[in-house]
């Protein structure tokens, strides 16, 4: 990395303060063990752990995984240990390792978010929660949350009641809504401290041979540099309709490049998924790249480039 005694690259998620914008994503490094093979879990922002459910989850059937051309569609299906076995074993590992922890959580029901935040609750060591409603509401006929104004709202008004201000609160949205500002909109105003955007689009993929969907579970999450666009634009969006409110930025991140758009679309942070699959040290590099080419362009901080692109239309 280049001489960095002038620049700050610390962000925030309000009172979370984070030493530099680049964190995992959820699903992607499980709960870190993988990946501390390869750095110091401590050198990145956070470990974003996967998705962990009240009970432990087998998952999807296989085959889970189908490649894409640019990405990958995934049908793993929140498999899991379950938040006791998570407690006991997953975070003593991450504290022991020196990793910033934001928990993502996920649930079938507004009871099982509830139930969860509860678990959670004077955990030592966490930074941030994240709360995963791209699932299926098993209440609601399969609707999923983050598809539902209302379950949407339902959902972090209980995580939020649970937590009060003990830990921020980061919703993560999917992309399969006509609207994701009004679906944003709801989830601040039921107390969200920021938002993950975005999740993976729902997709298929059918073998011309066999004549049937590759997938055990017929559908998919679409992830990699495919949805990039789209997530750029989610969060350029968002970001203008809620300055305020902190982004985590993810979809197809595989180098600073793509990382320092989200950033300037509003993002104030960035989680690297996909392409830790062929790189393990994908999130060290996108880091360094990042903080490069922000020194290039003459930034001091992080957070001074956060939104820029607004700033920039605006002054033209």
């Amino acid at each position: 990395m280049r001489q960095m005694s002038n620049f700050n690259y610390s962000t925030n998620f309000q009172n979370a303060v984070f030493p530099n914008p680049i964190f995992t994503a959820s699903g992607c490094a499980g709960s870190g063990k993988e990946l501390a093979q390869f750095f110091p879990l401590g050198e990145i922002g956070a470990v974003v752990t996967k998705s962990i459910m009240v009970k432990a989850r087998s998952g999807r059937p296989t085959p889970r995984m189908a490649e894409t051309p640019s990405g990958m569609l995934n049908s793993i299906g929140l498999q899991g240990p379950g938040i006791d076995q998570f407690i006991a074993e997953d975070i003593p590992f991450l504290q022991k390792n020196g990793a910033r922890i934001v928990v993502s959580i996920a649930g079938e029901s507004v009871d099982d978010y509830g139930s969860l935040a509860r678990r959670l609750r004077g955990v030592p060591g966490l930074s941030a929660l994240e709360v995963n409603i791209s699932c299926p509401n098993v209440e609601n006929r399969g609707q999923v949350f983050a598809c539902d104004p209302i379950a949407s709202r339902s959902v972090v008004e209980v995580v939020r009641r649970v937590l009060g201000g003990e830990l921020p609160i980061i919703v993560k949205l999917s992309p399969d809504v006509t609207d994701i500002v009004a679906i944003a909109n709801e989830v601040i105003s039921a107390g969200a401290d920021g938002l993950a955007l975005i999740n993976t689009l729902l997709g298929m993929v059918i073998d011309v041979d066999t004549m049937r969907p590759k997938l055990g579970g017929k559908t998919g999450g679409l992830s990699g540099p495919a949805i990039r666009p789209v997530a750029v634009r989610a969060i350029y969006q968002v970001h203008q309709a809620f300055p305020k409110i902190p982004i985590l930025g993810m979809g197809g991140v595989a180098s600073g490049g793509d990382a320092l758009e989200m950033v300037l679309a509003g993002a104030s942070g960035i989680s690297v998924g996909t392409a830790t699959f062929g790189n393990p040290n994908a999130v060290i590099k996108i880091r360094d790249e990042l903080a490069n080419l922000l020194i290039e362009r003459g930034f001091t901080t992080f957070k001074e480039a956060v939104g820029f692109a607004h700033r920039s239309e605006n002054a033209g």
